[in-house]
């Protein structure tokens, strides 16, 4: 009988089983490894992760409080705005998590529920019934679109969808996909869609416009409202019912969401200021953000309000309308025509910087050089009757003459003859350095030099120039360069001298007083009209306590416009501009020291009547001229023991007696009849003396004490 060796074959069972195993696991690792080794070859094949650094979005231009005022399309044609989380309103970000990525705060790029259960439902359906993908992998889909639907593109968008968690934040991916989301046609990101299908930011939308942004990214072709509204309202609708279904939002406000109409079509982009807009990108084009001084809401009213006056004066009339702000110099509205659009109007020239004919607002700055060399006060006496002045005969706007008036009543009503009557005393050629030294070049025809006919509209000015000029005249004196960008941490710019604050303040008092158009009130703005020559432009720029505006309106090609004249064309829109400006305009500053506030008979002899044909030199009597200072000089100030400056000797030679030294327009006290006086200095500072004889025949010279 055989007996069988169980022992032995006990023992060998177990040892070919782990050998199997054994081998079983070295080839399953092998295998591993090769996958991991394939795995790693392929991720490293796709490269560096995008994370948007190279990305170029629109460039826009922002208001001085960030709002935007336009915006340019990138180089392939995209409204591409950059936006953040804390642009948009909340309840838009609600939704959208709730609807695309619950769980975008929490997970690594990849949600494995919602994976797990795309899989399942794919295995059930045998088909894609949800695609899985979280917020950061449709961003990595945007960064490198995919030309095909497929497993592989799937496994590239969770790949690079890690690798980004792993480098960006929450914010900043979330800011790239409010920033790329595809909304239809040319139109990228929430911000984008926002202003064309609603015409506002995101800032604040309904519960409808923020469930509809939500949900058009998903099909953005099929159901852009512009071309479908019916498949945009499902797609909406599809939104708020996930968001009730959560319990997100409550019933009666899902339904009122549902109640709201869709947009049927794309509104325009933002055209704020576009003038200014184009200037600024044209000379930093690099840059993707630009932001200038001028209020959006401002700047509104008043392109509203030169297009609605703009079409009421004729289809060939453009108005230009520039704003600034007395204090800081900046610039708060700019309009530089009645419509960008309209080409009958050149609505594309920027009307605030060309060079056109000034009519008679430059007359506040001859009389201001009067008052400042001491030849005349508001108050003196001064004729308006038929005068030559060599060949050149000026008359008035309505070719009559008022005889004897005030210099305050020559300036207020703009009297011609008066004007250049005290041109042709302080000069024409001084008057034109002293604007342009104070910021405004002017423009003269070729070949000419500087004349009398400057005072009445012969010359070239821009408007924007303008304002600037009587914006010094609120400033009591002195310009400064005009702000249009803001540029935090440059150093203010030095103040450049226009007038002496009491010379200002006298030319601003005048035009507080100028008679209103119709339906305006008086004595709330000091302004001043022109009318050039041939009604080819109509001027209106005034000034309260806090702001300057100018305006001007004409045809841009310069052709004339019979009846179009500055009082009638041009104030009434200043006047309004105003209004919108604030409820009440800002009081002029008060009379600085020095400003003499008398009447006719009260005032100086030499300073009651204006007497331009009194000549200094008749039969025989020489000039007044101060010999002592000279003008230009620096004297330095002596004191005694207590501490107060020792007086000044001012030497006067020459003039028919008695003779008027004023300080700073001010009579000196006891200086009637004497060569040599005595001013008593209060502390440093510019100091204009002026000598007048009793023909009116003057000399002035302004020094420093230090």
């Amino acid at each position: 009988m055989m007996v069988l060796d169980h022992t032995a074959n006990t023992s060998l069972l177990p040892r070919r089983t782990w050998r199997g195993l054994r081998a079983s696991l070295i080839i399953a690792g092998a295998a591993m490894i090769a996958a991991l080794s394939a795995s790693a070859c392929w991720i490293a094949s796709l490269g560096p992760v995008p994370l948007g650094e190279g990305l170029k979005y629109s460039t826009a231009v922002l208001d001085r409080d960030g709002k935007l005022l336009r915006a340019y399309t990138t180089a392939e044609g995209r409204w591409r705005l950059a936006a953040r989380s804390e642009d948009i309103d909340p309840r838009f970000l609600d939704l959208l998590f709730a609807y695309e990525d619950k769980r975008f705060r929490t997970h690594h790029g990849v949600d494995p529920l919602a994976l797990a259960r795309a899989v399942a439902q794919l295995g059930t359906h045998g088909r894609i019934v949800s695609g899985a993908s979280t917020l950061t992998m449709q961003v990595a889909r945007l960064l490198e679109p995919r030309t095909e639907r497929s497993l592989a593109a799937k496994l590239r968008q969770i790949v690079r969808a890690i690798e980004m968690e792993r480098l960006l934040s929450k914010e900043e991916i979330l800011a790239l996909y409010l920033s790329l989301a595809p909304y239809g046609g040319n139109l990228e990101g929430v911000r984008a869609a926002s202003l064309a299908y609603f015409g506002k930011e995101p800032r604040r939308l309904t519960l409808g416009e923020a469930a509809l942004l939500v949900a058009l990214p998903q099909s953005p072709e099929r159901q852009r409202p512009d071309r479908s509204s019916d498949g945009a309202r499902h797609a909406r609708d599809r939104v708020l019912d996930r968001a009730a279904a959560a319990g997100l939002i409550a019933a009666d406000e899902i339904t009122r969401a549902r109640e709201e109409p869709v947009a049927q079509g794309r509104k325009p982009m933002p055209m704020l200021a576009p003038h200014a807009a184009d200037a600024l990108v044209a000379a930093a084009p690099e840059r993707d953000v630009h932001r200038l001084t001028i209020d959006a809401a401002l700047q509104r009213n008043l392109q509203e309000l030169a297009r609605e006056r703009a079409r009421a004066l004729g289809p060939d009339i453009s108005v230009a309308i520039v704003a600034v702000e007395n204090a800081s110099a900046e610039v708060l509205a700019r309009v530089g025509s009645a419509d960008y659009f309209d080409s009958r109007r050149a609505g594309q020239v920027d009307m605030t910087a060309a060079v056109r004919s000034p009519g008679s607002t430059l007359k506040p700055f001859i009389y201001g050089l009067g008052f400042e060399d001491g030849l005349i006060h508001p108050d003196t006496l001064i004729e308006d009757r038929p005068v030559r002045f060599g060949t050149y005969a000026p008359e008035n706007f309505d070719l009559t003459f008022q005889g004897t008036v005030t210099v305050r009543r020559a300036l207020q009503f703009s009297l011609n003859v008066p004007a250049v009557a005290v041109l042709d005393k302080v000069g024409s050629s001084r008057f034109t350095a002293r604007l342009a030294q104070a910021g405004a070049a002017l423009v003269l025809p070729q070949g000419e030099v500087p004349g009398l006919a400057m005072g009445l509209g012969g010359v070239g000015v821009k408007l924007i120039d303008l304002v600037g000029l009587y914006a010094g005249l609120a400033r009591l004196g002195t310009t400064v360069p005009l702000i249009e960008e803001v540029r935090v941490g440059e150093a203010q710019p030095t103040p450049r001298r226009l007038l002496d604050p009491v010379a200002a303040w006298y030319v601003g008092n005048i035009l507080l007083g100028t008679p209103p158009p119709e339906n305006a009130a008086a004595g709330r703005v000091a302004f001043k009209t022109g009318t050039s020559y041939g009604y080819r432009d109509a001027w209106a720029i005034g000034f309260d306590g806090k702001r300057t505006i100018g305006v001007w309106v004409g045809r841009p090609d310069g052709a004339p416009v019979p009846g179009l004249i500055g009082r009638t064309a041009a104030a009434p829109i200043l006047f309004d501009a105003f209004a919108r400006i604030a409820k009440a305009p800002a009081p002029l500053a008060t009379a600085p020291n020095g400003a003499l506030l008398a009447a006719i008979g009260k005032l100086p002899p030499p300073l009651q009547n204006f007497r331009p044909g009194r000549l200094a030199g008749e039969n025989g009597e020489p000039q007044p001229r101060i010999m002592f200072p000279p003008d230009g000089a620096r004297l330095e100030l002596a004191s005694d023991e207590t501490g107060k400056p020792d007086p000044i000797a001012v030497k006067v030679a020459g003039g028919a007696g008695p003779l008027t030294v004023l300080v700073n327009g001010l009579p000196l006290d006891d200086s009637s009849g004497r060569h040599t006086l005595f001013f008593q200095p209060k502390g440093p500072g510019f100091v204009r003396f002026t000598v007048m004889d009793a023909r009116g025949a003057t000399d002035s010279v302004l020094v420093r004490l230090q």
